[in-house]
């Protein structure tokens, strides 16, 4: 069957600093051999020079839809409920005949978050879906989506790191994020905008008798 296959993958779900972002491949026909050799992987696993040569790369063989969500929204909301609506809104916008995606969760929940997801879209969208935990590693054009994501929120995260200092990678185990969150957490100033004040990394500093 012929039409075109979108890959979905996100970038800086358990980070406490920075925007939610989720990136998406799309092909008219999927070409596991030419994506792989342009460099589709698992983001985690490249190096950043090596994510930066294959997006280039990537640009050429299909269409890259790049999507945030951020922090002050995140900590408003559930973050499932937020990626399931920007999934639905980039299925609904390339209609695809087949979805293959990055499970947002457990495999147990997967036949469920389907049918949100299906319930949000057209009545005359209805494609396939293949939904995998490290769907990243198994299939290109998730790995070209994730490579996408990656280098989005690393530029995002340097363009903040440049005007508040060394944050790290963002997630809350960096010793660097670390030290940068308590230096501020000492200055009693609120937090700003891209910091996720719902995790609990931030609920502790805010209470130091937690520490």
């Amino acid at each position: 069957m012929r039409g075109p296959v979108l890959g979905i993958d996100e970038a800086g779900r358990g980070c406490v600093l920075g925007a939610l972002f989720v990136g998406a491949f799309v092909v008219d026909e999927e070409d596991d051999l030419a994506l792989r050799a342009a460099g589709a992987a698992d983001s985690k696993v490249l190096t950043p020079l090596r994510r930066s040569a294959a997006r280039a790369r990537l640009a050429a063989l299909g269409r890259a839809d790049v999507r945030q969500v951020q922090a002050r929204d995140i900590d408003n909301a559930s973050l499932n409920a937020l990626e399931e609506a920007v999934v639905a809104s980039i299925v609904t916008a390339h209609r695809p005949r087949l979805v293959r995606m990055d499970a947002l969760g457990p495999p147990s929940g997967i036949p469920r978050m389907i049918a949100r997801l299906e319930a949000m879209l057209p009545a005359d969208l209805r494609p396939d879906w293949v939904v995998e935990p490290k769907a990243d590693a198994t299939y290109a054009v998730v790995g070209a989506a994730s490579i996408f994501a990656k280098t989005e929120r690393d530029a995002a995260l340097e363009a903040l790191a440049s005007r508040h200092g060394a944050l790290g990678s963002g997630y809350p185990h960096d010793p660097v994020t670390r030290s940068w969150l308590t230096t501020y957490a000492g200055t009693g100033q609120p937090w700003p905008p891209f910091v996720r004040t719902k995790w609990e990394t931030i609920r502790v500093l805010a209470q130091p008798s937690l520490l």
